[in-house]
């Protein structure tokens, strides 16, 4: 099988770095101001500019996000936004208006167009529609099945891509309005409160302040919230039926998801075509899977009747862990690391390294840049540990959380 393109979430310049380390063929990104994650990081006009250099020279694709809903208040800054892409090129956008498509294909004949699962492409008549139109790409709804995705590759010649992992929200194809009524923040327009994720309990309309809860645990009720999607078992399945893309969600999620989920993707892609070796190692994509917070996880809609999205009691089981530092330079047998948190002599650590996985180790030496003994240090202190063979430069540390 041909090896599909992994694409991962970039909310800032630091994860889109430590996404790129650890294998992205592209990564996905926005102005805040037309992208459905406006709290996600700072690209603006240059941040764009450098992201689009950066990836170029390490070979991985850009594509940016131009994906709200506009309204006609919106369209000159869009118009703005297209002329600053032609400048920078990045590989393609992704847009979910048609207004807005027809705006690229006018105005930025040379970027390519993706079209977002916002645009609901559930068809193959839907799906030739936006061939016709001149998309490269379309991001299938996240509502079909295996059975679907089939049909559709089955029928057309276009790029199909998926998301394989990350978090479902409660609407159709990302098509929320609950954000909007509880806290007039439209989900459409980026600025998503994760409305469906907070606590809920019922009340009976006699009864003012009497909470009923409608599946009951130790945390709460919890009425909307759906598990994670995890399609890590299934990835040579998707590209039997068509899929060529595999999306992480994830924008809005930390550096440690950015560098992990992307660790273990690319692996798995890389084993793609080897049955017995990525079976052996699912147990392992999965023991990592678990190091960043998820709600227990799902294949969600891609088996339909198979598993109960939303049959949730709580956050899934996961180490605390926190990223520690990033390793700048190996001397020897020597990681030359600054650090993102405090660390000290006999803190659990790992390196993020291919072959490292679960070498978790007490930290016995630790030494100022100078060569000079220490106890313990702050973040953005460079320090001296003692290396795993294979660690590389750009590999990240993360330590475990003490009881």
């Amino acid at each position: 099988m041909k090896k599909p393109e992994l694409l991962s979430p970039a909310g800032d310049l630091d994860r889109m770095k430590a996404a790129i380390h650890y294998g992205a063929d592209a990564v996905y990104l926005g102005d805040p101001k037309f992208s459905l994650r406006n709290r996600a990081g700072k690209f603006g006009p240059d941040g764009l500019a450098e992201a689009v250099r950066y990836s170029h020279e390490r070979g991985v694709k850009v594509y940016v996000t131009v994906n709200i809903f506009a309204r006609n208040s919106d369209l000159p800054d869009i118009r703005d936004q297209i002329s600053l892409l032609n400048d920078i090129k990045p590989d393609a956008v992704i847009v979910s208006d048609p207004g807005v498509f027809t705006m690229f294909r006018e105005k930025a004949p040379g970027i390519d167009i993706h079209v977002s699962t916002q645009a609901n492409i559930t068809n193959a008549e839907s799906a030739r529609f936006w061939e016709k139109m001149g998309a490269r790409r379309l991001i299938m709804a996240r509502e079909l099945s295996i059975e679907e995705i089939r049909g559709i590759a089955g029928e057309t010649d276009i790029e199909l891509e998926a998301f394989v992992h990350g978090a479902v929200c409660l609407s159709y194809s990302g098509k929320c309005y609950l954000s909007s009524f509880m806290a007039s923040r439209g989900a459409n327009t980026g600025e998503c409160t994760n409305s469906c994720r907070w606590k809920y309990a019922l009340m009976e309309e006699k009864r003012p302040g009497e909470y009923f809860p409608v599946m009951e645990d130790e945390r709460g009720a919890y009425v909307m919230n759906s598990r994670d999607l995890c399609l890590i078992d299934h990835l040579p399945l998707l590209v039997s039926a068509g899929v060529t893309g595999f999306k992480i969600e994830g924008r809005m999620k930390g550096i440690h998801y950015a560098a992990g989920v992307t660790k273990v993707y690319r692996e798995a892609v890389d084993q793609i075509n080897d049955p017995k070796n990525y079976q052996a190692s699912l147990a392992r994509w999965h023991s990592e899977l678990s190091y960043y917070g998820n709600r227990g996880y799902t294949t969600g809609l891609l088996f339909p009747g198979k598993e109960d999205l939303y049959n949730f009691t709580g956050e899934g089981e996961f180490p605390e862990a926190e990223i520690a530092g990033t390793v700048l330079e190996i001397k020897g047998n020597l990681a030359k690391v600054l650090l993102r948190s405090k660390l000290a002599l006999g803190d659990n650590i790992e390196f993020m390294t291919s072959g490292c996985e679960g070498h978790f180790a007490s930290v016995g030496s630790l030494k100022h840049e100078d060569g000079i003994s220490a106890v313990s240090a702050q973040a953005d202190e460079t320090v001296l540990l003692e290396a795993l063979p294979g660690v590389r430069k750009g590999d990240l540390i993360r330590k475990l959380a003490t009881k």
